[in-house]
């Protein structure tokens, strides 16, 4: 996004007042911070605590398969009317926005990472970079919620649209900012203690499987007694001999004596079973989706595999997104945005380009036969 320099005349705390972004313009700041910093991607980041969490394999499984359901439907808008009995949703045309958001990035994408947003932190931001000629925004591009502070709302749940959004230390025109709030809370804020679990599972597990030996005891049996010290250097070099050899040697005063743990329970295989339950559970998702064993519960077909995901997991956030994209500061009064779920729901936005090359594959053929 352009940056317009403009001289400063006085100290300011925030920016001066200014109109939203004007028709094909953009939002301008004063300082070095706010909408100046918008689209300076090196200094974008997606958050410590968010970090941490996708670290742990049933999250990041979770996400990937929620934003991949995001990103592969379309969206469409439609008008309402009254048909006699009951409201009719009646299609219009899209404006030019709908299939690109963000000019610079497929819907695919976008959409992905703003899920992302909601999921992890509960809210998404888009920044109006331009406006048509009737002052509804033309283009948008993705702030990522890590960077983005609302001094109205402390959170983490959060209550309504703020006034006094920051981003980068400077302050952003509001009317300028399209404010996702997910009825769901962020996922960072939940169960910290459980995500925090996870890792040191983790953490445990991977300690336990770079060991190249049983573990064991080593027991002295006779001789002067050791030290304190010396019995940790024995250990340490006995450990670094049969990293190195396959056999260790001991004098006759030291034993060694394997404990009696099986694979399974050195990789903690069963804790590791039941947490990646727990992340399941807080992400929302049926277990089965996340590879995880749930005794007899069974799915029958595919399409009831993208039901489950589609309405336990998915749903809540397609409503948020497409909602406030059908907010009045988005578009005209009476006039809506959904996801096309029935394309999704079918599987037809997988078979969608075979088809087409089938038909016109087939087309190719009539017309050679005719010849």
């Amino acid at each position: 996004m352009a940056i317009f320099n403009r001289s400063v005349s006085k100290a300011a705390i925030s920016p001066e007042p200014t109109k939203a972004a004007a028709a094909g313009g953009f939002y301008n700041s004063v300082n070095n911070g706010g909408a100046n910093m918008v689209g300076v991607y090196y200094s974008y980041i997606e958050g410590d605590a968010r970090n941490r969490a996708m670290s742990v394999p049933t999250v990041s499984r979770a996400r990937d398969l929620m934003a991949s359901v995001i990103g592969c439907m379309n969206l469409k808008m439609y008008n309402e009317i009254w048909n006699g009995n009951e409201m009719e949703k009646l299609p219009i045309a899209p404006r030019t926005w709908l299939r690109r958001i963000d000019p610079t990035v497929p819907n695919s994408f976008l959409l992905a990472w703003l899920f992302d947003d909601l999921f992890f932190y509960g809210r998404g931001f888009l920044y109006i970079t331009s406006r048509t000629a009737d002052g509804y925004p033309a283009s948008f591009t993705r702030l990522p919620a890590a960077m983005v502070q609302t001094l109205d709302q402390s959170g983490p749940v959060w209550f309504a649209p703020s006034k006094q959004i920051m981003f980068q230390g400077g302050e952003l025109d509001p009317n300028d900012v399209v404010q996702f709030l997910s009825p769901i809370q962020g996922i960072v804020y939940q169960s910290t203690q459980a995500v925090a679990t996870a890792l040191q599972l983790e953490a445990a597990r991977f300690r336990n499987s770079t060991s190249a030996i049983p573990a064991g005891i080593l027991r002295q049996t006779g001789g002067e007694p050791l030290s304190a010290q010396e019995l940790a250097d024995l250990a340490a070099a006995f450990n670094a001999a049969r990293a190195t050899n396959q056999t260790a040697a001991l004098n006759e005063f030291v034993t060694y004596t394997e404990t009696l743990t099986s694979p399974d329970k050195m990789l903690l295989i069963d804790s590791a079973e039941f947490q990646a339950m727990e992340m399941a559970r807080l992400c929302n998702i049926p277990p089965y989706l996340a590879g995880v064993s749930v005794g007899s519960y069974s799915y029958q077909s595919s399409a009831e595999a993208r039901m489950d995901l589609w309405t336990f997991g998915v749903r809540a956030y397609a409503d948020c997104i497409a909602g406030t994209l059908s907010q009045n500061n988005v578009l005209p009064n009476g006039t809506y945005v959904e996801f096309d779920v029935q394309q999704y729901l079918t599987g037809e936005y997988a078979i969608g380009d075979y088809r087409e090359d089938n038909s016109e594959q087939q087309t190719q053929n009539e017309v050679g036969s005719q010849i």
